[in-house]
């Protein structure tokens, strides 16, 4: 057991405390941010109806209701409607955390940009949360969804923690397709082999499937989520000093 923790230590890119301090940081933060994303304008209930009725009323103008075709396919199938499910209740925090661990112990230097382009993407979705209150695809049954997770998941939106912990109108932007992306384009750089970059290069997609086949989210709020990813990245990596660098 000791020779095993001396490997590890020597392993450490900066030491046992500064591990731990990144392990406290990033759980304080996402649980801090979950608790402020579940009271987060919790009183804007007909606002985020009519937020959701209007992007349905949207989309339907641009004859685009792909959720509904997603979500008939899944309900097809037992494998698919499992996969989506645990895919959903998995990519944010577990798949976010084991990567960010793979990061930190295999491509330090690329850590830091990692954590910081996550953090500034959930933060900017908070602001799109109180700002702009939105019901997701499922809590509109007339118009053909269903939720499928309350149908057929032992663990769904109104579990005790999970009804504490989150905002059932907090669907614009969609975390998971903004963190899902992140996590991709990071992981699809850093690993070596051809076959592990498709993989996750296809986790985003498959995110994106999953949050719109199980009611979760239209795909306006995937396309936000989208677009808050790029801005997250912007943020924490300035492309625009590149521009200045270069000379006349």
């Amino acid at each position: 057991m000791a020779a095993s923790t001396a490997t590890l230590a020597r392993r450490l890119p900066r030491g046992w405390a500064h591990l731990a301090l990144q392990v406290a940081f990033w759980i304080g933060f996402y649980f801090a941010y979950q608790l402020a994303r579940g009271v987060a304008d919790r009183d804007g209930v007909s606002a985020a109806f009519a937020h959701g009725q209007w992007i349905i009323e949207f989309q339907r103008s641009l004859g685009s209701m792909m959720e509904l075709t997603f979500q008939h396919a899944v309900e097809q199938s037992t494998l698919l409607i499992q996969a989506t499910s645990l895919t959903y209740w998995l990519s944010q925090f577990a798949v976010v955390g084991l990567a960010l661990t793979w990061v930190y112990f295999r491509a330090h230097e690329r850590f830091y940009g990692f954590r910081n382009m996550l953090i500034a993407g959930n933060l900017i979705g908070l602001i799109g949360y109180v700002l702009i209150p939105t019901a997701p695809p499922r809590m509109f049954p007339d118009a053909g969804f269903t939720d499928t997770l309350a149908a057929h998941s032992t663990v769904n939106h109104s579990s005790t923690f999970v009804a504490f912990a989150s905002n059932p109108y907090a669907a614009m932007p969609s975390l998971h397709a903004l963190d899902a992306l992140i996590v991709s384009v990071v992981m699809a750089t850093v690993v070596r082999r051809r076959w592990a970059k498709l993989l996750w290069l296809a986790w985003a997609p498959w995110v994106w499937f999953a949050v719109m086949a199980t009611g979760n989210h239209f795909w306006l709020d995937v396309a936000a989520g989208v677009v808050v990813a790029g801005l997250a990245a912007a943020i924490v990596y300035r492309p625009w000093r590149l521009l200045r660098a270069q000379p006349a």
